[in-house]
C-alpha cells in the first residue's frame, strides 16, 4: 500500500512521482477526498509527473479535460461532482475513455463507482487537523 504525508504543497510533486512509479503501468486513478482536500491540486502534480506542460484545472462544469503527457499521450481528467445520475456518465461516453488505455484521473468517483472497471488505483486524500494531507493508494 502506498502512503505518504504532504506537509506542504511543495511536497506534492515528489509524492505524485512516487505514486506514478509505485503503480507503473496502471492507467485509471480514482481520487477520493472531501471537498477542499486537494484532489485537483494533487492531480496537477500527477500530470506534471507524467510530463504534461498543460494547465490543469478542475473540469467541474465540463466533466472532462484532456491533457498531454511529455510523450504526447492523452490524460483524461474527470470531475463527476455535478452529475445528477449515472446516465450522464453514459452520455459522456465514459467507457471510451476508461478503456482507451490512456491515463484517467477521476475526481468524485464514488458517484459513478458501479461503472468503474476492476483493477483501478484508489487514491485517498485525508486532511489532518494540522493541515497535513495524508495520501494513500491501493490497487483494487
Amino acid at each position: 500500500m502506498f502512503s505518504e504525508k504532504a506537509e506542504h504543497i511543495k511536497s506534492l510533486n515528489l509524492i505524485a512521482k512516487r505514486l506514478i512509479g509505485e503503480f507503473r503501468g496502471e492507467r485509471i486513478f480514482a481520487f477520493y477526498g472531501k471537498m477542499g482536500a486537494g484532489k485537483t491540486t494533487f492531480i496537477q502534480s500527477v500530470c506534471k509527473a507524467l510530463g504534461s506542460k498543460d494547465i490543469v484545472t478542475s473540469p467541474t462544469f465540463a466533466l472532462i479535460n484532456e491533457y498531454k503527457t511529455g510523450d504526447s499521450q492523452s490524460v483524461f481528467h474527470f470531475d463527476f461532482y455535478r452529475i445528477k445520475n449515472m446516465e450522464e456518465a453514459f452520455d459522456l461516453g465514459y467507457e471510451d475513455y476508461l478503456y482507451s488505455g490512456s491515463y484517467c484521473l477521476i475526481e468524485w468517483p464514488e458517484l459513478i463507482e458501479p461503472l468503474l472497471p476492476k483493477n483501478i488505483v484508489k487514491v485517498k486524500i485525508e486532511v489532518a487537523e494540522n493541515g497535513t494531507r495524508n495520501i494513500s493508494a491501493l490497487k483494487v
